[in-house]
């Protein structure tokens, strides 16, 4: 059996089921504190996630990362497990690059017309709606 002293578990979960789940190095996400790189063997941790990419260098393939684009959510760690809970997740290969792109040109419109009707909810809805859009964009496009 194979020593699992310095592996990392990573699963990503959504309410629509399981995203994400294999063995890794490392796992790299965007906490509200900035990012955060955790390793096999980390202190329990738990934080919320804003809107990014998370990287997932996997013990497979060493010269590889995963990229999966959550929106927000928060992260365990605990007994060398990274568990994502959050919203929405995708994964590079799943993200329509035209979709994406449509829903960033649709959400920079609501910005524009909640500006000038200056209704800040339609503007900080439209404003997260922009940032999910551009996060898919740079997963899919491999920033």
């Amino acid at each position: 059996m194979a020593d699992n002293s310095n592996t990392l578990t990573v699963n990503i979960v959504t309410p629509d089921g399981l995203v994400y789940d294999h063995h890794a190095t490392m796992v790299i996400v965007r906490s509200v504190d900035g990012d955060l790189g955790i390793m096999a063997n980390h202190e329990p941790i738990v934080t919320p996630l804003q809107i990014g990419e998370v990287h997932v260098r996997r013990i497979d393939n060493p010269g590889h990362e995963d990229l999966i684009a959550v929106n927000g959510g928060f992260m365990e760690v605990s007994d060398n497990v990274a568990s994502i809970v959050a919203d929405s997740a995708e994964r590079e290969r799943d993200i329509d690059l035209s979709r994406a792109q449509a829903a960033r040109d649709r959400a920079e419109k609501e910005i524009q017309a909640a500006q000038s009707q200056h209704d800040s909810d339609e503007l900080q809805r439209a404003q997260i709606a922009l940032q999910r859009a551009i996060n898919r964009i740079n997963v899919k496009n491999g920033r």
